[in-house]
């Protein structure tokens, strides 16, 4: 009799899934569920059979009052949300973006500094505009850099991880792509950096706090992404 184990044992199955990824729930066999308790008895059926209603509970047919077989403005069949932790609250938000906005803006005024292209130089009546675009060039280089690498590992800067948040696909709950938080990045900080930092980012970010019903900022409704709490 061998004593070698079986094939494959102890060996544990290998998991590539996202650990912040939604899980599909079980499918439903509908009202022909032999073990769906909720099924009608049998020779029971629709108490509107044959009086001209139709059987859906909406009067115009399909599963919504205006005739739509349900969905969202990205086009799921169902709400894209369900299964996915609360959306984050806009003040956490906020004060996490205003971290990593410091964090980054003191590599920049370090390497600006460190490299004599500071905002401008005022040499008698002399104003040297030109460092102006180099330290604008540097600032939107590393921010993007900072939220592209930092968010399409974890779902998270330094500012949300310590404010307990994270950004998810809107579809399916998982971490975003590199190609997709660089998008998000490009659109809110090539603005800020190059021409209207303040009023870009309210504009950007403060959409947010009236969005409905996924609370996004126009950065991530260019990427499809929204910001979730994590505790």
């Amino acid at each position: 009799m061998s004593s070698e184990p079986p094939p494959g044992a102890g060996q544990q199955p290998p998991d590539d899934d996202d650990p912040f990824k939604k899980r599909q729930p079980p499918p439903s066999y509908g009202a022909g569920d032999p073990y769906d308790s909720s099924s009608p008895p049998e020779g029971g059926g629709d108490p509107y059979a044959g009086s001209g209603r139709p059987a859906s509970g909406s009067p115009y047919g399909g599963g919504s009052p205006y005739g739509g077989g349900g969905g969202d403005s990205y086009g799921g069949a169902a709400d894209p949300l369900a299964g996915m932790p609360p959306l984050a609250d806009g003040a956490r938000r906020v004060i996490a973006r205003i971290i990593d906005i410091i964090l980054v803006g003191i590599v920049v005024w370090l390497l600006t500094w460190g490299f004599n292209v500071h905002e401008y130089d005022v040499d008698s009546d002399d104003i040297n505009y030109g460092r102006s675009a180099g330290q604008s060039l540097i600032a939107a280089v590393l921010y993007i850099a900072y939220d592209t690498i930092l968010m399409s590992r974890t779902g998270q800067t330094l500012g949300k991880r310590w404010l307990r948040l994270r950004l998810a696909n809107l579809d399916n709950g998982a971490t975003p792509s590199v190609q997709t938080v660089f998008v998000r990045s490009l659109v809110l900080w090539i603005p800020f950096a190059f021409c209207c930092a303040c009023i870009w980012t309210a504009i950007a970010g403060g959409w947010s706090f009236f969005d409905k019903p996924y609370k996004q900022g126009l950065h991530d409704k260019a990427a499809k992404t929204v910001v979730v709490s994590t505790g």
